[in-house]
């Protein structure tokens, strides 16, 4: 294996979904008021954040009544308790300076949300795409990016729904749960040649 292709939120940074629950319980709502609209009745409105088709204060104005919230800095308040995954994040760096080809895969949200960028040979994220995941392109371009075969990389996502897409075009697939069991799989799979 010579690439590897690695979510952001949840994988890269502490889980999106703890993230939402966190900020369920400061708003005084139930615990899973954000997943379920995900999930329903808002579900298009996160599909149109992701793909491009609205901005983020779009977004807010049409999430907020989902939510029963104000809408003013609402995706900041979505999402200020996810924090960096070190662990992770020091795993990357190790694979590319070992010669792993890396790309960031990422349905995204605000350009402000990533950091660290240095560590990746590619960045692909949704937004300015025009494609989030798991639509079959978003991988393409990353492989493209990269100039690898999908049998050549690995794909890292916290969603089992993204890694299906990543396995049918031939790619290894590892879900995310903790970043020791991930850092494992990604060693075993990506350095045996480079050690």
């Amino acid at each position: 294996m010579d690439g590897l292709l690695i979510d952001w939120g949840g994988v890269l940074t502490t889980s999106m979904l703890g993230a939402f629950d966190a900020f369920c319980a400061r708003e005084g709502l139930p615990e899973a008021t954000v997943r379920d609209a995900f999930m329903g009745d808002a579900r298009q409105i996160l599909i149109d954040l992701e793909s491009g088709a609205i901005d983020i204060a779009t977004f807010e104005r049409r999430l907020a009544p989902h939510l029963r919230t104000d809408p003013t800095d609402l995706a900041r308040r979505l999402t200020q308790d996810v924090q960096p995954d070190h662990a992770m994040r020091d795993a990357v760096k190790r694979l590319h300076d070992a010669g792993v080809k890396t790309a960031l895969v990422s349905n995204s949200w605000r350009a402000e949300d990533y950091d660290g960028l240095d560590d990746f040979d590619a960045v692909v994220l949704s937004q300015p795409l025009g494609v989030r995941k798991p639509d079959p392109r978003i991988y393409r371009r990353a492989l493209d990016e990269l100039r690898l075969p999908a049998t050549e990389c690995v794909f890292v996502d916290d969603l089992g729904g993204n890694l299906k897409p990543a396995r049918q075009l031939g790619m290894t697939t590892i879900r995310h749960e903790r970043a020791s069991s991930t850092i494992a799989q990604l060693e075993r799979l990506l350095l045996p040649r480079r050690s």
